[in-house]
This record gives structure tokens, sequence and C-alpha cells, in this order.
């Protein structure tokens, strides 16, 4: 059985950094799409970024490109999300989440996903 714990979450101020893992366990995730979802209180959950762990294809929200990056650690097991240069707006619950890549490319919608993680909070303020 798949199962995602992230930590790392936080309280910075606006300009500051973060880096959110992702521990899974249950497989051995060699050809899994996994990424970074976020969602704030009555939105929808969107994508943050994904990455293919067999042959390592990225995708980033134009939102955080070029401040936030995806890493996978396969020997860990271990999604990670650096996070940098943080605005007001990227406060929100992010979660972990993975899918069997099988004939998938690029999955960006939550629904692609059927393993998720519990959550960890992100709040950006002065």
């Amino acid at each position: 059985q798949v199962q995602l714990v992230e930590s790392g979450g936080g309280s910075v101020p606006p300009g500051g950094s973060l880096r959110l893992s992702c521990v899974a366990s249950g497989s051995t995730f060699s050809d899994f799409w996994m990424g970074w979802f976020r969602q704030v209180p009555g939105k929808e959950r969107e994508v943050v970024t994904t990455i293919s762990t067999r042959i390592g294809s990225i995708y980033y929200a134009s939102s955080v490109k070029g401040r936030f990056t995806i890493s996978h650690d396969n020997a860990k097991s271990t999604l990670y999300l650096q996070m940098g240069s943080l605005k007001p707006e990227d406060s929100a619950m992010y979660y972990c989440a993975a899918v069997e890549a099988g004939r998938l490319w690029l999955p960006l919608n939550p629904s692609q996903y059927p393993y998720w993680g519990q959550g960890t909070q992100v709040t950006v303020s002065s």
C-alpha cells in the first residue's frame, strides 16, 4: 500500500525559503509521476510541480517557475520541494501525490493521482 508523508511546512516571511519533504513507502516508485499540489480554502487544488521518477521530466506551474525546484531521491524514496523567494500568495496546504506512470504523460489534474499525503501547511506572511 502506497503511503506518502509530508513534512517541512511552516511560517516564513516574504522572500524566505522552505524545503518540503515527502517520504514514500509501499512501492519502488521507479516509474511514477510524483508531484506537489497546493490548496487554499474555497479554491480547487492546483498542481505546483510534478516529476517523472523514471525519466526525470519535470513540469512547473508558471506561478512558481524559477522559484521552486522539485527533486526525487530514489535511494531514499523521498520527494522534495525547495521553495524560494516565497510570496504571500504561495500560502496554502501543500500535498504530495503519486501515480504509477503507465501510459500517463505529464498528469496535471489532481484526479489523476490516487495516492496522497496528509498535507503540510505553508504560510508566507510578514
